[in-house]
């Protein structure tokens, strides 16, 4: 890295200050620098998952213990989430979440289509409240937005990170 300070290092910060202590993460190309930071932060527990649901009772059940704690997960993962969305709405827990997406800007898999086309109004009529984030100045601000609003409102909230900012990968066929 050049020094400069990137999305994912603004993230990383707001995260930090929003007092989060648990990043439930499923391997993702696209948070690969987030989550890199987040593992070498000793105040902050990265937690790798076999499935994106895994994240929504770990975020639960870290609120439960008095800790905050994000899920990081790919746009094709929100669809493995729908049905347990229902607990934090229902036990009117927070969960933040940040996404990135895929089946947008330039997108060369078309598996990634169908959900990458659907993932806001997939998260919306779970009900969620999404914000997106297509800047990269704006990332902190953003995030912080999204978690006061999580945390304090006790509701789930998922940022949107467009595929635009975190690049088109390469898809051979």
């Amino acid at each position: 890295m050049d020094g400069a300070v990137t999305w994912p290092d603004l993230i990383h910060a707001t995260l930090g200050e929003l007092g989060v202590r648990q990043v439930a993460y499923v391997p993702d190309a696209g948070h690969t620098r987030l989550i890199e930071l987040c593992q070498s932060d000793p105040k902050m527990r990265a937690v790798p998952l076999t499935t994106e649901e895994e994240g929504v009772a770990l975020a639960a059940g870290a609120w439960l213990g008095g800790q905050r704690a994000v899920l990081l997960m790919q746009s094709s993962g929100v669809g493995n989430c729908v049905n347990m969305l229902a607990l934090p709405r229902v036990c009117r827990m927070p969960l933040l979440a940040l996404v990135t997406m895929r089946g947008e800007f330039g997108e060369l898999n078309p598996w990634q289509l169908p959900m990458g086309q659907s993932t806001a109004d997939v998260l919306r009529l779970a009900g969620v409240i999404v914000q997106r984030l297509d800047e990269p100045a704006r990332a902190g601000e953003t995030v912080r937005a999204a978690g006061n609003m999580a945390f304090t409102g006790q509701v789930p909230v998922a940022v949107l990170i467009g595929q635009g900012l975190i690049g088109v990968k390469a898809f051979e066929r």
